[in-house]
């Protein structure tokens, strides 16, 4: 039986892949306009409008193009272009020309235009409430969105949406703009990036168009800006963020903001927009744990045509912890090599076809149970009163700063950092958390204590 396949599952796969090392700006504005035109004997043809993205692709991303597909497909494949200005062209080697009524058409494939998110204006429209998978690792900052999504600018202004890379962040921002276009129809909501935002400022001031800039920024009723840690250092693109934040808030318009720490933490951001970012509600965005990576995999597995066995899902979710983004990029690699040979893929496979995301996971070898160790070494306990339920001074204080550590040095999430110092709960590890932040702030000697173990703990990953 000839296998079908979706090309849109399988281009998209390639762009998770290139996320990895590539900006997420240039996959949007050099690759999601592409389309995958056939695949077939081992050759990868991709279509599009203009040969100028042929020409860019071929001089800035070829290699990372190359490998990301080597992965997604799970074979060396060469890749051509074809567009409407041009004959299909191969960008390999001589360039020679392919035609393609010689490729071999053993694949029935369905083509459909692959979602993409314009980095500027346009909301990605499978980003909604209700694809995004709420776990404990980030149940909090689902709430603060929705309440803020049913009621713009009237409970929590601005929400500032924080965590580690592909987390959900943008997710969960973009979610909040399909539901307020959905319930209010009449409200305008704008979604950039940070770099869109100064692209635009330095674009306006050279071309004279500040009055035009203002305007398309300030007559908004809901701003959605994402990755604003990228403002820090740029003076006068903070110095104009300062006055459109200001001219939004006062005017009652919603603002809601990410970034990959919380605003104190961002280096070479002004103290006035730091002070403005925690004027409403901030909410952290936690790795997720196993079972929430389980329900994840399940979730996106729903509107895939190729169902992976539960085994398959399970070693995925186990293996692959870091973030989200990464997660599914594992899930869609399997599913498209699934797709592609046209038969179920076991576990061993799936180790093999994922191992370089697996290196990538086994690189951080800072664990909990080294955290632990080296807190009791330093406070000369012993290994168990990490995990016991004694209280005394001289063993919560030390327990608090390795559960602080393990926060800070892992991906481990809120209820596994708890399972890991006795089943504590949630809760008692964001206790901790805040705690030791306090601590720090007026107490020397902890602060150069955890700052000592922080770094011996890093040199130890890099080893």
């Amino acid at each position: 039986m000839i296998p079908t396949i979706d090309l849109n599952q399988i281009w998209a796969s390639i762009c998770l892949e290139l996320q990895q090392v590539v900006s997420a700006d240039a996959v949007t504005r050099w690759f999601h306009p592409l389309r995958i035109h056939n695949y077939a004997n081992q050759t990868l043809t991709l279509t599009s409008d203009n040969s100028i993205y042929q020409y860019w692709i071929e001089e800035n991303y070829l290699p990372q193009l190359k490998a990301a597909a080597n992965r997604v497909l799970g074979e060396p494949a060469s890749i051509l272009f074809h567009s409407r200005e041009t004959a299909v062209a191969s960008i390999e080697g001589d360039r020679a020309k392919v035609e393609p009524s010689r490729i071999k058409k053993d694949l029935v494939v369905k083509p459909t235009a692959p979602a993409s998110v314009d980095s500027r204006g346009c909301l990605n429209p499978r980003s909604t409430f209700e694809s995004f998978v709420v776990g404990m690792n980030n149940q909090f900052a689902h709430a603060a969105a929705m309440a803020v999504a049913q009621a713009p600018a009237r409970t929590y202004n601005p929400l500032f949406l924080h965590g580690s890379v592909g987390l959900g962040k943008t997710h969960l921002m973009q979610a909040v703009g399909h539901l307020i276009q959905q319930n209010k129809k009449h409200l305008k909501v704008f979604y950039v990036t940070s770099e869109q935002f100064t692209n635009d400022y330095i674009s306006a001031i050279q071309h004279g168009e500040l009055a035009k800039f203002r305007r398309s920024y300030r007559q908004v009723d809901v701003l959605l800006i994402d990755d604003i840690q990228f403002l820090a250092g740029k003076d006068r693109s903070q110095e104009e963020f300062f006055h459109t934040f200001n001219t939004l808030f006062d005017g009652s318009k919603q603002i809601v903001l990410t970034a990959d720490s919380p605003p104190t933490e961002i280096a070479n951001l002004e103290k006035r927009l730091t002070s403005r970012f925690e004027w409403g509600l901030t909410a952290e965005l936690q790795p997720p744990d196993t079972e929430t990576r389980l329900a994840i995999l399940r979730h996106k597995m729903n509107a895939m045509p190729e169902k992976l066995t539960d085994p398959v899902l399970n070693f995925i979710a186990e293996r692959v912890k870091t973030n989200v983004r990464r997660l599914e990029g594992a899930l869609n690699r399997v599913a498209a090599f699934a797709s592609l040979h046209g038969k179920a893929i076991t576990v061993p496979q799936t180790e093999v076809l994922l191992r370089d995301l697996l290196q990538q996971e086994g690189q951080q070898t800072v664990s909990i149970d080294l955290i632990q160790r080296r807190v009791a070494e330093t406070y000369d306990l012993r290994l168990a009163d990490m995990t016991s339920k004694r209280r005394p001074a001289n063993i919560a204080l030390p327990r608090m700063v390795a559960m602080y550590l393990s926060r800070r040095l892992t991906t481990a999430s809120l209820n596994e950092i708890g399972d890991a110092f006795g089943g504590r709960d949630h809760g008692t590890v964001l206790h901790a958390n805040r705690t030791i932040e306090e601590k720090m702030k007026g107490d020397e000697k902890l602060r150069r204590i955890v700052n000592y173990l922080a770094e011996k703990l890093v040199a130890t990953q890099g080893q």
